[in-house]
């Protein structure tokens, strides 16, 4: 019974890849205009967005579940109460990356709102250390690290800066990203990274404080060279230390190594898979996203990242801890948009891979859900639609 089950699926979802390669075979200029259409994707990323704005809360903000407690799934048990930072900013970058601004767009209202939510919080923050909030323990601090609201609220502000439609906004804006960068720099590690004990796999918060100010210095805040220096070199350091399970590469070093660099190579090991909970998918698309930013960066680290995109084949490291939670949407997202940067076949395949396998995931309802850790909807459901539209004018 079961295997017909898993057929079933496989079924389902090849149809829709069929579906989905049809639209967007082609150039990402033709799709990125097709966003309110009929197709699979345009139905599916509607829906979310539908209901991811009929449970805000009456502040503005959301929570793990939704903006207000009876909104609450029964049965979900909720590690927190009240609306936090962290959802409230992946919720907002769902917003603003289908197609909305605070001044345009079907649901700029609830862009508007979230964004007032966050710089509030922003703002009653102190400048001394990396917290943006007073709300400790929310389930997505838990998993990605207890300042992932800091690192998410900076990577969105960095987003938002110079597109809020007028010179007082912009200017509240741009205050309070410097504020966060300024907080994330001062507060990097020794060792180049943001894993900050508190969470489950920090590494996904170390890859968002430093997407975070690679976009902010694109647009023009000051961010010290240091900073982004010490992460590439934290990054390619433990690059080739083994990653956890999921097929975890490993690449350098031999059995013949001094016992020195080998004790060393240990030690980097024993961090880089305590800091992805073990899981080989949390760190490579961290890796990936970080090697693969600039057409320099995809040229210097070219083998790595060829050796990083080979693993996508493996549907055991895809899968990532072996169910499907908001870690490895988060981690799909790092991928996605490493691979959508170069183009070319094996970006296509892989988008139409993860979409067919997204569509299948969303419940009647328009969310998603993980299945285990991250297991809100909000932030899963904003993490979906985000892959959904990762080709659409990102």
């Amino acid at each position: 019974m079961r295997s017909i089950r898993i057929r079933v699926l496989a079924t389902g979802a090849a149809a829709i890849a069929i579906g989905i390669c049809a639209e967007t075979t082609g150039s990402d200029k033709n799709s990125s205009k097709n966003l309110s259409g009929h197709d699979p994707v345009s139905v599916a990323v509607d829906k979310g967005m539908k209901w991811l704005v009929s449970v805000q809360g009456k502040d503005g903000g959301w929570g793990q579940d939704g903006g207000e407690t009876s909104y609450v799934r029964q049965g979900e048990r909720l590690e927190s109460n009240g609306n936090d930072v962290a959802n409230t900013a992946v919720a907002a970058e769902a917003l603003l990356h289908t197609g909305n601004t605070p001044t345009s767009g079907a649901y700029r209202q609830s862009l508007q709102r979230a964004v007032s939510f966050i710089l509030a919080h922003v703002e009653r923050s102190p400048v001394d250390g990396l917290a943006v909030t007073e709300l400790n323990g929310t389930q997505i601090q838990r998993k990605l690290g207890p300042y992932i609201d800091t690192f998410l609220t900076s990577k969105l502000l960095a987003d938002l800066d110079g597109n809020m439609g007028n010179a007082q906004d912009n200017a509240r804006v741009r205050q309070s990203l410097q504020k966060c960068v300024a907080k994330v720099e001062k507060n990097q590690l020794k060792d180049g990274s943001w894993n900050i004990a508190g969470g489950w796999a920090p590494i996904l918060g170390t890859s968002l404080a430093s997407q975070s100010l690679y976009v902010a210095n694109s647009k023009g805040v000051a961010v010290a060279p240091k900073a982004m220096a010490e992460v590439d070199s934290y990054t390619a350091k433990t690059y080739a230390a083994p990653s956890g399970v999921g097929g975890g590469l490993v690449v350098g070093g031999s059995a013949a190594a001094a016992p020195s660099a080998m004790a060393m190579r240990t030690a980097v090991s024993a961090e880089v898979s305590a800091v992805s909970a073990g899981v080989s998918l949390y760190k490579r698309a961290q890796e990936l996203e970080q090697l693969s930013r600039t057409p320099e960066d995809r040229r210097k680290n070219v083998q790595e990242i060829g050796a990083i995109r080979a693993q996508l084949s493996d549907p055991r490291f895809v899968t990532g801890f072996g169910s499907i939670g908001g870690e490895e949407f988060f981690s799909y997202l790092n991928i996605s948009d490493s691979l959508h940067r170069a183009g070319g076949p094996e970006w296509e395949r892989w988008n139409n891979d993860m979409k067919a396998k997204i569509l299948t995931m969303q419940n009647e309802d328009g969310t998603w859900a993980g299945h285990h850790c991250i297991t809100g909807r909000v932030a899963v459901t904003s993490a979906a639609i985000l892959m959904l539209v990762a080709d659409r004018g990102k």
